[in-house]
């Protein structure tokens, strides 16, 4: 008990030896880089892709929300430029919307934990333990379907999720028939959508854990699954977490996936494309889409003040 005691101790204080010196480091300006002044050349390099974010995204957005507290006139269908707040207050009156928006975040948190069990594994034998050609090649096989259109992976999910598609083929013998069109199909979808943004920040989190660290837990005395649980898991946060917001802002705002295979099913990405086209309600769409970009915000503050962000 004792050796397995000063193991997980020792471990642990291994796991924070890293974090804990770059945050050293940063406070005392160690490397020099926060007191250094940028270069004019460096400066205007940063500059050109500030001035398209601050010209074209952010004002982009600013419009987005100045639009969200206009309405529109039921008759003409035109737009009323004057401010209210009908359009939230229906979002959080009407059950439907509310109903759509609770969807919506269980559906983003589900396909992110998925994707984090399904990648972490896969991430964890390509930085430790595939050898450097395997590592290389299955660097390559988590890219290629990034290289595919996403319509493409789509439909090819429709396909195999139908009545008579591959799934239903595959288990007919052991009684499986597919779940159809739906809740779960989209989920999968969007699973397998997401899935390569959660491998690659998790494999270059994992490729800076040292490899002494895992020699001197097992020279201690540790189990495996201490030593991933009590150092590698905690190390690892980090990659977890910025995989994480890449799956779930993605599948908050995905519309086209559930439209192809979420069957009657709606989402937010659908309700503002909806909104957008068939209604031409431009401000109410504008109101449904601010609900992502605010939880996307509360989020990375939550995320912010854990202190994951500045160990990436």
């Amino acid at each position: 008990m004792t050796q397995s005691t000063d193991s997980t101790a020792a471990a642990r204080r291994g796991a924070d030896q890293a974090p804990r010196r770059a945050r050293r480091s940063r406070a005392q300006g160690g490397t020099g880089d926060s007191g250094r002044r940028l270069s004019p050349t460096t400066a205007l390099l940063l500059a050109l892709p500030m001035l398209w974010l601050g010209a074209l995204y952010l004002t982009a957005l600013g419009g987005l929300f100045i639009t969200s507290l206009w309405s529109q006139d039921d008759f003409t269908g035109n737009i009323v430029r004057e401010w209210t707040l009908d359009n939230f207050r229906d979002l959080f009156t009407i059950e439907v919307y509310r109903t759509i928006t609770l969807r919506t975040l269980g559906i983003a948190a589900l396909v992110t934990v998925i994707d984090a069990l399904l990648a972490f594994p896969i991430a964890l034998y390509m930085a430790k333990i595939a050898s450097p050609r395997a590592q290389r090649l299955l660097v390559i096989s988590v890219l290629m379907p990034l290289w595919a259109s996403y319509l493409v992976k789509a439909y090819a999910w429709r396909g195999m999720l139908s009545e008579n598609g591959l799934i239903s083929w595959l288990g007919a013998p052991f009684g499986i028939s597919s779940p159809g069109y739906g809740l779960l199909a989209t989920t999968i979808t969007l699973a397998y959508l997401w899935l390569p943004f959660m491998i690659l920040p998790i494999f270059a989190g994992l490729e800076r854990v040292p490899d002494s660290l895992f020699e001197a837990s097992s020279d201690l005395g540790a189990h495996w699954w201490v030593t991933l649980r009590r150092v590698v898991l905690p190390m690892a946060f980090p990659a977890i977490v910025a995989g994480s917001i890449f799956t779930f802002s993605l599948s908050m705002g995905d519309y086209i996936a559930v439209k192809i295979v979420g069957g009657t099913g709606q989402l937010l990405g659908n309700v503002v494309y909806d909104n957008q086209g068939a209604a031409n309600n431009l401000p109410f769409a504008a109101a449904v889409a601010t609900i992502p970009v605010v939880v996307m915000l509360l989020y990375l503050a939550a995320v912010r003040r854990t202190g994951a962000l500045e160990n990436l």
